[in-house]
């Protein structure tokens, strides 16, 4: 189904972004400390930021540079409860050229926004990636069974849902089919790859032709090349 082609290069493309992001953030915070100063400051007041779904409380910082300038500012980060208390005393990093841009000497207030970027960057990047590595080795285990499988008949059992996957609101169909091993007397279950559409109208027999690989059936791909072409 295109939706996935489009949705596994998204995620990994935005996983790439976002990691990339992370980097410049780490980057740009290593590079403020390396040039910043230290100073003492004074929470004076929490200013509260509301979103969609939540609430979060960022300090206000007031301190003095090494000029004597009194400078205040507010914290980029926030969180909920608040990480910090209305005169409650900070140390503060600060460059002297632009003391306006000072951030709480803390880990959160330094490394917060490379450490969510880096995070979603991971889970992003870790869901596409995943879906195209399936999608490699899936079509690999067809391409082999296609030219190295033996070609059994299995009785046709059911077509189903496979709710386990859900892409729009939409869940595919597998074939279902059985075929009992004439060498060990054991019952193999067979299942085709997804499909978007419903096929149980275009299947006219009862015998379903599989390729098994012959040393571990388990191995297997149901031929649905009977099966219509979706238009684009």
């Amino acid at each position: 189904m295109k939706t996935i082609v489009v949705i596994k290069y998204i995620f990994t493309l935005v996983g790439l972004g976002l990691l990339l992001g992370a980097f410049f953030v780490y980057k740009n915070t290593q590079d403020f400390m390396r040039d910043s100063l230290a100073a003492e400051g004074v929470v004076v007041d929490l200013v509260r930021s509301r979103s969609s779904d939540s609430t979060t409380y960022r300090p206000v910082v007031q301190f003095e540079t090494r000029d004597g300038t009194l400078v205040e500012f507010t914290s980029s980060m926030g969180s909920n409860p608040p990480s910090y208390s209305r005169g409650e005393v900070v140390q503060v990093l600060y460059q002297s050229s632009s003391p306006e841009q000072a951030k709480i000497n803390g880990f959160f207030s330094l490394w917060g926004a490379a450490v969510i970027l880096g995070g979603l960057g991971a889970v992003f990047s870790l869901v596409g990636a995943s879906i195209i590595v399936f999608g490699n080795l899936t079509g690999r285990k067809i391409e082999y069974l296609k030219q190295n499988g033996v070609r059994v008949k299995a009785k046709f059992q059911s077509v189903e849902r496979n709710k386990s996957l859900s892409v729009n609101g939409r869940n595919p169909y597998k074939i279902y089919a059985q075929w009992k091993n004439p060498t060990t007397g054991k019952l193999h279950v067979f299942s085709s790859e997804n499909i978007w559409f419903d096929p149980t109208d275009h299947i006219h027999t009862d015998d379903i032709s599989v390729l098994i690989d012959k040393g571990n059936p388990k191995k297997h791909y149901i031929d649905i090349s009977f099966l219509p072409e979706v238009a684009d």
